[in-house]
């Protein structure tokens, strides 16, 4: 299969705690390695203030991760971070060769 280059940039509930929000990274970091994908990077941002509030949250951890995978991870990588309640906002990006 061919194999593409993406960027996930989430934005976990600024009330969890740092080994918490790693938590999370490291369970979205593991969809992709089961699903036959490669993580080059995870980094856990600072809690930032929010430039608007998002469903009653003003702060938030922010995540960016780079992994390498086939096409269908991605949207299995989007269903679960839609569905966990402590993620309040995420975006998966295609990056350039």
């Amino acid at each position: 299969m061919n194999k593409r280059k993406y960027e996930a940039f989430y934005i976990v509930s600024a009330a969890l705690t740092d080994p918490q929000v790693q938590e999370i990274a490291d369970k979205f970091k593991g969809i992709v390695e089961t699903n036959g994908g490669e993580v080059e990077s995870a980094s856990k941002w600072d809690k930032r203030k929010l430039a608007y509030e998002i469903n009653g949250h003003k702060e938030g951890n922010y995540v960016l991760m780079h992994f390498e995978c086939e096409s269908k991870v991605p949207a299995e990588l989007n269903r679960r971070m839609r569905n966990d309640d402590s993620i309040i906002r995420h975006r998966i990006f295609l990056r350039d060769e």
